[in-house]
């Protein structure tokens, strides 16, 4: 690797814009080259006087939320040993060599070149990082019922039951035994006043389980039921107070029932 070469890596790594691949490149041609240090230093000046230009803008609440909530459901691999860090590479840098570097320090030419090469790719990765946020904060925003749709239409059990509503509309169970989930897709169900809600349930024979409760908001409605869903178990919907029955079962007939058996 070139002095060139290490120069592209090391700007990158400034903006933690590098692959793993990459990384272990630097890292080596670092650990090679430790004179090719004060290149790495100028480019961490610059990214950080460059961070400082950026004014703060907060992400709604949900981001975070949703961020934490896939974190929490994501194995976290444990870092590959046998091979220098970066920072330890750094570290043993400059206890041999900061009398040396207190001596020399980069021209103001030299400065620019990087400045700008840096800047260049600050803009290559804010791009890049706007059109990606877009996409990731999106996917986050989605309502849960309609991932979990089409988590379960992507599964190979995946099976559907519909039946047809007094008001004219269709009420459809999407169901998948493997995942142990249903979602109930429904149109023409009118909206409730404040004090009422729509609650779902399992119901195993004779026995209904609460599933949740989902409000309609336009035309089509998507309510994941909440719970594991049995084998046998049919799929019902009643109208109860707000918040949802206050004895744990039904105290209306229910408007919809599809069996899954």
């Amino acid at each position: 690797m070139n002095e060139r070469e290490f120069a592209e890596l090391s700007a990158g790594h400034a903006l933690n814009a590098l692959s793993a691949e990459d990384e272990r490149r630097y890292a080596d041609a670092l650990h090679a080259h430790p004179e090719w240090r004060e290149l790495t230093e100028t480019d961490a000046e610059d990214a950080v006087h460059l961070a400082s230009t950026v004014a703060d803008v907060a992400p709604p609440a949900s981001v975070r939320d949703a961020l934490l909530a896939r974190i929490a459901q994501t194995p976290q691999g444990a870092p590959v040993s046998g091979r220098p860090t970066t920072a330890e590479i750094l570290s043993a840098d400059q206890a041999s060599s900061a009398s040396a570097d207190d001596a020399r320090a980069p021209s103001t030419a030299r400065r620019r070149s990087r400045l700008m090469f840096v800047l260049a790719a600050c803009l290559v990765l804010i791009v890049g990082i706007g059109a990606g946020a877009a996409v990731v904060i999106g996917q986050l925003q989605r309502p849960a019922s309609v991932v979990a749709l089409e988590q379960i239409e992507s599964a190979p059990d995946a099976q559907e039951a519909s039946v047809e509503l007094e008001s004219g509309g269709v009420a459809t169970a999407h169901w998948s035994e493997s995942l142990g989930e249903a979602v109930l897709v429904a149109d023409g169900l009118e909206q409730l006043d404040e004090d009422l809600t729509y609650e779902l349930w399992y119901v195993r024979g004779d026995a209904p389980v609460s599933a949740g409760v989902f409000d309609v908001d336009g035309e089509t409605s998507t309510a994941l039921l909440e719970g594991q869903m049995q084998t046998g178990d049919a799929i019902a919907v009643t109208i109860e107070a707000a918040g949802g029955s206050p004895t744990g079962a039904p105290t209306t007939d229910p408007i919809i029932v599809i069996p899954t058996a």
